[in-house]
Parts: structure tokens; sequence; C-alpha cells
């Protein structure tokens, strides 16, 4: 009997070869979860990135620093050199007609200006035609379209940034403020499909890969617009397969929230055109001035396209550096442009014909004022953090006088190298520092911190303390004056001075021309520069009662109470020094020094506005008094190379430390005070004294800036003096005339005979005939 098959019963274990198919399927199935989660993380952090920084601000951008605008006004002391000057160091052309803002043009005295639109810290101010007639040195006549005008502002020149760490520099520019042509030209040029694709270029990428591919490694990328402005604004410039990923998804996610328009904005704004010292030169409105001198929106249409060009390589194809490479680029690109229909033919050849001309780069209007710049920094701190200094686009307005600044420099560079060369063994050694102010509201207008005026480093003006010789007499004096017993005739001995002081040191100063001159009129001891009168003068009035007066003229330092400050033996900055003198200059009123007028915001909202500050310190009519003695220094003392060559009244003072290691000069005008101080920076003697050291870059320096001379007296009178000091009555023809303030009017006189001589010395003369 055949036996039945049972049917096999279907086995509960998987073929052994479909086992390890499941656990792959598995497996790559959580991997590609996996990624597919971490991508999405990675996806959301990039997303958070892009528009974390295209929401709101999108640079750090630094402080913008401007000088104080050229005020002109009838009557301005100007010269015709410091008016043209001033235009070009803001980038002003000469034109036959004027007929475009930034333009300019002069025939003989009567000049024509055609000024730009500047957001002026008070206020926006539009395009304006502008009248002037120079004669003698001075503005007879001011006029725009509406008629005459007693005051029109030229906008101010750009002096520096406040920088973050990277030293980026951009101006900001809307795009619809671009020029079409150059929209057209870089669209063309870099990126034709930038309006249809979506943030990156298949096509462009296989282009790229392929040339890769032959040269064995990444040489080429195919970028569009997007992604170049994805890679300067979060990337490196890295050549790896990982960053060109990163690139391409930002790319996408920035044109999956971002316009075009906000795109191609940015960019512009965002592209590295060059570099300028420590500044990086970013977007097209800072790039066609700094290398063409103009704002964006006038350049022709060559300059355009070498703008366009820089885009390829901004080292490569720098137009001052390569200018041949820069040329056929451009010239390229005008090609391009013609065959996109976005000029004409004409225009091509026309544009393509022009002579490459670049701006000076290393003119005034595009370079940096480092010792003026670090003062600004510290006393902007006081109100601002720095952070929002360096990011927040600010604009901050200063007191920085071009004309003064430009004059001192030179003064100072021509003055050190024939110093120099009268002395081979100082070449490179001699520094300089100084300090230039508004006798009438201590704005600075001019600062230098070293001989080399383009040099980010020690500051001198601020930070070297050297002793100041001579130049605290005046405060010995003034001491003497405000006590009510001195006065300018009476007598003082300049004999031999010796004090002991601890351990038995003795303190024995001499004059400089090492000898001693008897019993001299206080004004002598002041405009020879006498150290053994003025020491014997101050040790009269009391060493301590200087040093209030020090204090009260402005010097914070401390001031010890010994003998040698009488002297000098005090060390200050040219800062410091600065502040003392303003208080003389300014008829006693102290004013702290300031170098900022006012900051905005990028959009123009004023933040900030610093006025003149201060108090009264010294009665005026005392401070007149004592100025006298300082006009005398000039007109007649050590400071007579000023006089002589500058007859006007005008008030200063030598100064010059021990073993002649410091030589100083402080004087001032009606408009201006200024300190100069030259010495070595190991503090060893260089044989030059303050009068051939320092007071030359001073008087080369008022030479160029123009003097106003110091009005006359209005609250002294003359009083004539005797020989021994003492006061005669009105009408005595002997003696000789000395200013007084009014209030020495009730003072005793001795009396005098007709022929002049008192009354006691007449009886004695008879006496003496008759026995």
């Amino acid at each position: 009997m055949s036996q039945k098959k049972q049917p096999r019963k279907a086995s509960s274990t998987p073929p052994a070869k479909s086992v390890p198919r499941r656990r792959w399927l598995r497996t790559g199935l959580g991997i590609t979860l996996a990624g597919s989660v971490l991508l999405g993380v990675w996806l959301v952090y990039l997303d958070a990135q892009v528009r974390q920084a295209f929401d709101g601000r999108k640079w750090a951008l630094p402080a913008k620093v401007y000088a104080r605008p050229l005020a002109l006004y009838p009557g301005l002391l100007l010269s015709p050199q410091q008016l043209e000057s001033e235009l070009k160091w803001a980038d002003y052309r000469a034109a036959a007609d004027a007929g475009r803002p930034g333009t300019y043009s002069h025939q003989g005295g009567e000049w024509q200006i055609n000024r730009r639109a500047f957001p002026f810290w008070d206020g926006q101010e539009s395009a304006r035609q502008i009248r002037l007639s120079l004669v003698d040195g001075r503005i007879a006549r001011l006029a725009d379209a509406q008629g005459e005008q007693p005051l029109i502002r030229l906008e101010p020149q750009y002096v520096g940034g406040i920088f973050p760490t990277h030293n980026e520099d951009r101006e900001l520019i809307r795009l619809e403020d671009v020029p079409p042509v150059l929209v057209a030209a870089l669209i063309v040029t870099e990126d034709k499909s930038f309006f249809s694709h979506w943030g990156i270029s298949v096509t462009g990428i296989a282009r790229a890969m392929l040339a890769n591919i032959r040269a064995g490694g990444m040489v080429q990328g195919g970028s569009t617009l997007t992604q170049q402005l994805v890679k300067n604004f979060f990337l490196t410039n890295e050549r790896t397969l990982t960053r060109k990923v990163q690139e391409a998804f930002m790319s996408l996610l920035l044109e999956l929230h971002y316009s075009k328009e906000e795109i191609l904005e940015a960019y512009i704004n965002e592209v590295y055109l060059g570099q300028s010292g420590r500044r990086a030169i970013h977007g097209f409105g800072l790039g066609a001035r700094f290398y063409f001198g103009k704002p964006l929106q006038e350049l022709s249409t060559g300059e355009i396209a070498t703008l366009v060009g820089l885009v390829k390589g901004a080292s490569f194809y720098n137009p001052r550096r390569h200018p041949q490479r820069a040329e056929s680029r451009r010239d390229l690109i005008l090609g391009v442009m013609q065959d996109n229909r976005i000029i004409s033919a004409a225009e091509r050849i026309r544009a393509a014909g022009q002579p490459l001309v670049t701006a000076e780069p290393r003119r005034e209007g595009q370079r940096e004022y480092p010792a003026f710049l670090e003062l600004a920094k510290q006393q902007l701190q006081q109100d601002y953090r720095l952070e929002d200094l360096q990011n927040e686009g600010l604009r901050v307005f200063t007191t920085l006088d071009p004309w003064v600044q430009y004059s001192l420099e030179k003064a100072s560079v021509a003055h050190l190298q024939q110093l120099e060369a009268g002395h081979p063994d100082l070449t490179n050694k001699l520094e300089t520092a100084a300090v230039i102010t508004s006798v009438d509201g201590g704005e600075i207008r001019a600062l230098l911190g070293s001989r080399h005026v383009t040099y980010f480093g020690f500051n001198r003006a601020l930070d070297a303390r050297r002793p100041i010789g001579s130049l605290v007499k005046p405060m010995v004096y003034l001491t003497a004056l405000k006590e009510g017993e001195y006065h300018w005739g009476s007598r003082v001995d300049d004999g031999p001075v010796t004090v002991e002081g601890p351990q038995g040191k003795l303190w024995q100063p001499r004059n400089y021309d090492e000898q001693s001159h008897g019993e001299v009129p206080l004004l002598d001891g002041l405009k020879r520069s006498l150290n053994q009168a003025t020491a014997r003068l101050g040790m009269t009035v009391g060493i301590d009662r200087v040093v209030t007066e020090l204090h009260r003229a402005g010097v914070l330092s401390e001031v010890p109470s010994y003998p040698s400050i009488l002297l000098g033996a005090i060390d200050l900055s040219p800062l410091e020094v600065a502040q003392m003198y303003q208080t003389l200059a300014s008829t006693g009123f102290l004013t702290p020094l300031r170098s900022i007028d006012a900051v905005t915001t990028s959009g123009g909202e004023t933040l900030s506005s610093y006025a003149i500050r201060g108090r009264q310190v010294y009665d005026p009519a005392l401070m007149e008094w004592l100025r006298y003695g300082l006009e005398q220094v000039v007109a007649d003392g050590t400071a007579r190379a000023v006089g002589r060559a500058l007859p006007q009244p005008l008030a200063g003072k030598t100064g010059t430390s021990d073993d002649i290691r410091d030589a100083w000069y402080a004087g001032f005008d009606n408009r201006h005070l200024g300190v100069i101080w030259v010495g070595r920076d190991d503090n060893q003697p260089m044989a030059y004294p303050g009068s051939r050291g320092a007071l030359p870059i001073w008087l080369q320096t008022f030479r160029d800036i123009g003097t106003e001379p110091l009005p006359p007296t209005r609250d002294l009178v003359q009083i004539a003096v005797n020989e021994q000091g003492a006061l005669m009555p009105d009408g005595c023809r002997a003696g000789t005339p000395y200013p007084f303030p009014k209030s020495w009017l009730d003072k005793e006189r001795v009396a005098c005979d007709a022929d002049g001589a008192p009354i006691k010395e007449r009886i004695r003369s008879w006496l003496d005939w008759l026995f």
C-alpha cells in the first residue's frame, strides 16, 4: 500500500541568504533616516545662519570719522591754495563750468563750487551752487542761487574709521542708486542666468567639474553671484568639496528667503575690491571713491567696466599696480557689454579709447590720521562702547582741520630733515609731536604723534611725558602778577641761586648763557627766559602757589613742590601742555580740549553733540596782562624769530629741558594755539634748544595756515615805572611805560619833577650840589 506524501510544513526560519539582506536593508534605512535627520538639523542651522545675517544689519560697519566741514563766510581768512586743496581732498574735480555736483572752477579770485548733497550732523543739505570771491586771502563775497549768504558749509573730508578686527570698510549704497549700466555689466560678466536660477547653476557646476577633472584638483568653481556672496559672507576661500556643498545649500536657502534684488544689493556692497593699508575695500560704493575719487553715480562707462573687472581678482587686476592688465580686462568687459547690447559700439569704442586714469591712492581724501584718530577714539569711548563704534556704522564729526594738519605735517617733516642735515649723527633719531587747537573753543585742529605721519603706533602727543622746561615760566610770572605786588617793571635779582635739598644736595640753576644779569625788570626775566631770576621769583611768591596755578590752568598731573619745578622739571605730554596754554590763550577760560563735534547714526539721527564746556578761572584783565609778557617774548625775546617773520602781535614761549634733551615751543595768535615738541625717544641730548628745534615748525605751520593778530588790550592802561620799579605819576617824561590792569590806577606812586625825576632824588642832587 503506497504511503501518501505529507505536505511540507512551512519553516518559520528564513533562508540563510535572506537574513543579511534584511539586516542591510534595516541598517540602510536607519542610516538614511539618521542622515536625513542630521541633514535636516544642519539645514535648519544653515537656514538660521543665513537669516540672522540678512535680517537687519548685514555687516559690522565701522564708524566713519570726518573732519570739520569748511565753513565759508565773508571775512574768512582763506588762501586760494587752501580752498583748492580742500576741494581736491574732498574729491572735487576742476571743470570748465562746474555744472555737476563735485566740480569747481575759478578764474582769478572768482570761484564757482558745485557742492554735493551731504548729511551733516545737524541735518541733510542738498546740492548747492556756490559763488565766492577771494580778495587778499579773505572771502570778500559769498552767494548761492538764492543770493548773498552769511554762511555755507562744504562737506567734510573722510579722515578714517574705527574698524572691527577684520578692518573691512565699505560705503553702503542702495540698489536704486547704483548705475544700471554697472548692474547689467556685472550680471553678464559674472552670472548671466542670475535672474533665472535658484542660487546654483547646473551648467556652471558641470563646466567647473570638467575643468577640475582635467586639472586633477579644484581649480575652478561654477559659482553664481549668490554663491560668491555666500562664500564672502559666511565661508572661507578653501577649495574643498565639503565647502562647495555647504555653499550650494546656503545659496539655495538664501534664494528661498530673499528676493533677487536684495541678494544683488548685498553682493554690490560686499564684494572685495582691494586693500588700502590696514583697510580692506569692500563694495562698489567705496571702490569708486578709492580708485577714482568719485561717488559711484559719477563714474564713466570705462571706469564702471574697470571696477567690474576687479571682481575676477582685485589684486591681479589692480589698475594702479597692473594698469595694462586692468586695461585689457576693462576692454574685454566693454566688449561683453556691447555684445549684450548694454552699450553701443560707439560707446565701447569711446570708452576703450580713454586712458585708464585712477585717483592718487595716498591723496589726503583717502588717507587716515592715526594720532588724531586715537584721541578721537579715546574721547568717544567715554560715551560709547567700542563694539558700537566698530559695528554700528556711526558717523563721527570731529574738529580736525585738514589744512592745519597738512601744514603741520609738512613743516615737521621738512624741519626734522633740516636739523638732521646739520647734525648727521642725529639722522633718524629725532622725533616730534604737536597739538594745535582753536583759541576760542578748545577744538583740536591738528595732532601729530610722530614724524611718520601715517604711523599707527606710539602716540607722542598723548603719551610722551617729557620735562617741559621754560614753558612753565609763564605760570611763575602769572603767580607773581596775580599776587598784586608785582608788575612787569618790578625788579628781580638775577644773581646766582643755591638751594639745599635733601641729603645736602644743592640745586644751583644757571642761565642759558651762563651769565648773571643783576637786577632786571620782571618782563626781562620772562622774555629773556632767565633761569636765576625766575627761580628766585618763584621761591619768593611760593612754590606751592605756583603749583596751585598750574592746576588752576588745567594741569591734572601731580606736581611736586620742589624748586626745580619752577624751571620746568615737570613731565607733561604735549596735549597736557596745550591744555595749560589754552587757558592762557583764551583769556582765562578753562576749556577741556576736545576732538568730537557730534555723532549720528548711519541714518542721520543725532546721538550726541558736544558744545563748548568750561569755566572762567582767571580774570580776563590778568590774562591780558600776562599775554603782554608773552607778546614781548615774540617781539624781542627768545622767540623773536617769530616776531621778525610775522611782524604782528603774537604770543609765545620757548622751552628747553636740561642738557637740551627736549625742545618746545608754545605760541598763539587770535585763532590758533600751537604746541610743538622735538626730542629723542632715548632721551639723549640733541643740540637744539626750543628756539631752533621746535619754534621753526610752529612758524612754518602758522605761515601756511595764516595768522590773525592778537587784538589790542582792552582792560590795560599805561603807567610809567622808574628804575627802582616804582610807579610814577601820569605825565612824567622819565621812566618806562608798562601796561597795568585798571585796578592799579589807585596804587601809590612816587612823585617826579618837571624833568621826570622823583622829588626825593631831586632834593638829594641839590644837597650834593650845595655841599
